[in-house]
């Protein structure tokens, strides 16, 4: 098992080369294609104290756009590099529903997360794709140059979406140096966390995958932290877990852990719902 296509989201109004780089880098790591996806959207009417205002777009203005989004692409082919399979796709719609539309011919989505204001007429939420791409994410901090992945750390719960995430992750698993799966429970829960994560290295190693498994006893504070921590404090640069978030009112509620993950790991994390 491997990932024969991935795909990186680019802000069309800033092509982030050092994102491309990243999933160039990836491509490479897995003889994969890369395909480079970008949206723009026409803003809607919007009512103001009783008044529709329209803006609609002009034939001029929709040009623009096009020319805007052909632009990008030529940047992202400029940075993903020559000698490499690449594709460009890009369309006139809101960046979210674009990605998750896109994703149906990508075994892995790369992104950028994203700052704490957005335009998303501009820009995919990563959490929205995450929960509706039907792939798996790799979230990647603005920080972040390169990817190894040689040290991955799987944050474990027993979850349909931890599953999920195990065997998504099974291309980065195999060639990684090390991986080590950690659970994070109460006290007393820790004689039945040992069992689950024992289960996981057993699956692991009929996969040819050596891995350890750690227990570890939920601290004061956010559980993101403490997983980021002890990612951090092993060398760790590849967070693998699950992702819990379900839909209320148009607004993606999303578990803690993976809140905080999503907001400020410093770390690349792949997830899968």
């Amino acid at each position: 098992m491997s990932y024969a296509m991935l795909m990186v989201y680019v802000n069309v109004d800033h092509v982030s080369k050092q994102l491309v780089s990243v999933a160039a880098g990836l491509a490479d790591k897995f003889s994969a294609k890369l395909i480079g996806v970008s949206a723009l959207a026409i803003v809607p009417p919007f009512v103001a104290e009783g008044v529709v205002i329209v803006d609609n777009a002009s034939e001029f203005q929709i040009a623009q756009m096009k020319t805007k989004l052909a632009e990008a692409g030529d940047n992202f082919r400029s940075a993903a590099g020559a000698g490499r399979q690449t594709e460009w796709r890009s369309a006139l719609e809101i960046p979210t529903d674009t990605l998750i539309t896109e994703a149906r011919c990508a075994d892995l989505v790369v992104i950028e997360r994203n700052r704490r204001s957005i335009d998303f007429y501009k820009v995919p939420d990563c959490g929205a794709a995450i929960l509706g791409a039907g792939r798996p994410v790799l979230v990647v901090p603005g920080a972040v140059k390169s990817l190894t992945a040689d040290h991955v750390v799987v944050g474990w719960r027993d979850t349909r979406e931890a599953r999920r995430a195990i065997w998504d992750a099974l291309p980065f698993l195999h060639q990684a140096k090390r991986v080590t799966v950690i659970e994070i429970c109460e006290n007393d829960q820790k004689e039945a966390a040992r069992h689950h994560v024992d289960d996981v290295v057993l699956y692991l190693a009929r996969h040819r995958v050596m891995a350890e498994g750690r227990v570890e006893t939920q601290l004061l504070g956010s559980g993101a932290d403490q997983i980021i921590q002890l990612a951090e404090d092993e060398g760790a640069d590849l967070l693998v877990t699950g992702a819990y978030g379900h839909s209320r009112l148009n607004e993606w509620i999303f578990g803690g852990i993976t809140h905080d993950l999503l907001t400020s790991s410093p770390i690349c994390c792949l997830m899968s719902h």
